[in-house]
């Protein structure tokens, strides 16, 4: 992708700079993708306590590098409103010093002209990736003649982003819809550039599905992945049944030292969303006050998961 103004425009940035803020040239432009930082967003769901100064402003003070904004229902800045609200979000994060190059959205086809108008004003305030919403199998249709017609949908929504210059990510998320599984993604995005329509691979949801092979599951999918997100889990008896439980970021089961080695190894330097899903007063499901803890406590929290992912991916 060709990078936003806002790349030119920025003081003592030369081929470092572009290398560093667009992270898909990459592979083309270094073999060392591991002398590059992780370049840490936070996802904003867990931050709709504050507005969007606010949420700016804390963000910078943790010490990520950019903002994951959410645009969809119960977000911060609403699909029909986003024509007017996504400017003023953008405007704030970058205000902040931050990136403001992801957001989540509500978006899954170009059919919607309230869609339409998401990614157009997304892609005019130069945000260059977005996360698509969940598709669900058909129950009249087998599973491979559904994922089949979703490509077909995918391949006009990645015809859309290219003409804007954005990109569509699909994240992969345990459970029945589609992406519980990676073979799911692969042949839902078969064909498709990454750089027009690609995973949001997210390694949490990968080893719970996964289990010990998920690493044949990211040699599957490592070309296809243009963002990436990061959270831990364990599994743990609940009124007598097994349940997935969020931990933070080191506690849980994911190998994140054995994860981050093949990242390197795959030369996959891209914008990392960080979710906090384990238990933070309610904002872990984007609730718009704090209950059961201080904001001090679920700063520091974001914090220590920051810390532990940039701290990591350096030693590994």
């Amino acid at each position: 992708m060709i990078p936003g103004r806002r790349e030119f425009t920025k003081a003592g940035l030369g081929m470092s700079g572009y290398i560093l803020t667009n992270p898909l040239s990459l592979g083309k432009l270094s073999s060392k993708s591991e002398d590059q930082d992780l370049s840490l967003h936070v996802f904003s769901k867990h931050l709709q306590f504050l507005d969007y100064a606010g949420m700016a402003e804390a963000a910078a003070e943790i010490g990520f590098d950019g903002v994951d904004l959410t645009v969809r229902p119960k977000g911060h800045v609403l699909p029909e409103e986003a024509e007017d609200k996504l400017p003023e979000a953008v405007a704030e994060i970058r205000k902040a010093g931050l990136k403001a190059d992801m957001m989540a959205s509500g978006v899954n086809s170009v059919e919607d002209p309230v869609n339409r108008k998401v990614l157009e004003t997304a892609a005019s305030e130069d945000i260059r990736y977005y996360r698509l919403a969940y598709l669900s199998f058909e129950e009249e249709k087998s599973i491979p003649r559904s994922l089949e017609d979703h490509n077909t949908d995918m391949q006009k929504l990645a015809a859309f982003n290219k003409s804007l210059g954005i990109s569509g990510t699909y994240q992969n998320h345990a459970g029945k819809r589609i992406g519980g599984e990676i073979w799911d993604i692969y042949h839902l995005l078969e064909g498709i550039p990454a750089s027009d329509l690609g995973c949001q691979y997210d390694i949490r949801h990968a080893m719970v599905e996964g289990g010990t092979s998920w690493e044949n599951g990211l040699k599957l999918i490592h070309e296809n992945i243009n963002t990436l997100v990061l959270k831990d889990f364990i599994w743990k008896k609940v009124d007598g049944k097994w349940k997935v439980v969020n931990v933070p970021l080191g506690q849980g089961m994911v190998d994140f030292a054995s994860y981050f080695k093949l990242l390197k190894n795959y030369q996959i330097q891209v914008p990392v969303s960080i979710h906090y899903e384990y238990d933070l007063g309610g904002v872990e499901h984007g609730a718009r006050t704090i209950t059961g803890m201080t904001q001090k406590d679920v700063f520091d929290a974001m914090k220590r998961d920051l810390q532990f992912a940039r701290n990591l991916w350096r030693e590994t």
